[in-house]
């Protein structure tokens, strides 16, 4: 029985590997007729800083009432199917970028730049830190399960930070934890969260709400259209440089309409 059980395993392999052959060398083939690129190549990421401003986001009423990034969906289609972005953090990223227009125009913020702390952060509220199975966005743009952080409890190289909401937002009333797709701590949203996606409150978790929250937070006092204005309003949320330029390459590669590495 064992070696029977190997012979037919081994018939089996060989088809495998011939299917596989054949699909290669006809993928092989195509590649030379004219016009067919089957694996898109990506533009080299410049170092610009700051980065570049990215697709042009249409003019709306941001004053009006409800999620007003919704009005944004006609815009955001083509632009998800180019860079990967989900299209309520997209939407939810030019929103903000107008809503700054509007309110700190002295900023000069681009919503790549938020779309580059976005994919650092959670990859646009779809990381979870879990092994298996990560977060989504729901219809209403909140990251389901939630995405909590490690507890600042100044190890694994954190600051130390006593909880500061009685664990309201992070479910930690010990130390303050990072949530939500752009990955504010307690104490921060408590000074720069704001509500954008209409529904009267600043929800961390929710997409529209916490790009709001991170495009408020950069343009305090700062103008990003200069490379140190840009460089300082990031390591606002994280001084390493790494992240920084990390940041940095997200951003520019979105700004060539391609998916971030």
């Amino acid at each position: 029985m064992g070696s029977g059980l190997k012979r037919t395993l081994g018939c089996g392999c060989g088809a495998v590997l011939a299917v596989i052959m054949v699909i290669a060398v006809v993928g092989w083939a195509l590649s030379f007729v004219e016009g067919a690129n089957p694996i898109r190549q990506l533009e080299p990421v410049p170092e610009d800083l700051p980065p570049a401003a990215g697709e042009p986001v249409p003019s709306i009423d941001v004053h009006g009432p409800g999620r007003t990034s919704d009005k944004l969906a006609f815009w955001s289609e083509p632009v998800t199917a180019d860079t990967g972005i989900p299209g309520q953090a997209l939407r939810a990223y030019a929103n903000a970028e107008l809503i700054a227009r509007d309110a700190w125009p002295e900023c000069n913020l681009n919503w790549t730049t938020l779309a580059g702390i976005g994919f650092v952060e959670t990859r646009h509220g779809t990381y979870s830190g879990k092994l298996f199975g990560g977060s989504k966005l729901n219809s209403e743009g909140v990251a389901e399960p939630p995405i909590t952080g490690i507890p600042l409890d100044g190890t694994s190289g954190t600051a130390e930070v006593l909880d500061t909401d009685d664990g309201v937002l992070d479910g930690d009333a010990e130390y303050d934890r990072a949530v939500g797709p752009m990955q504010f701590i307690p104490e921060s949203w408590g000074r720069h969260g704001l509500d954008a996606n209409g529904d009267g409150v600043a929800d961390p978790h929710q997409i529209d709400d916490a790009a709001l929250s991170a495009a408020n937070l950069l343009c305090e006092g700062r103008d990003l259209g200069t490379p140190e204005g840009w460089t300082s309003a990031v390591q606002s949320y994280n001084m390493s440089m790494e992240y920084v330029i990390n940041v940095r390459d997200a951003a520019n590669s979105y700004a060539l309409r391609q998916p971030a590495r």
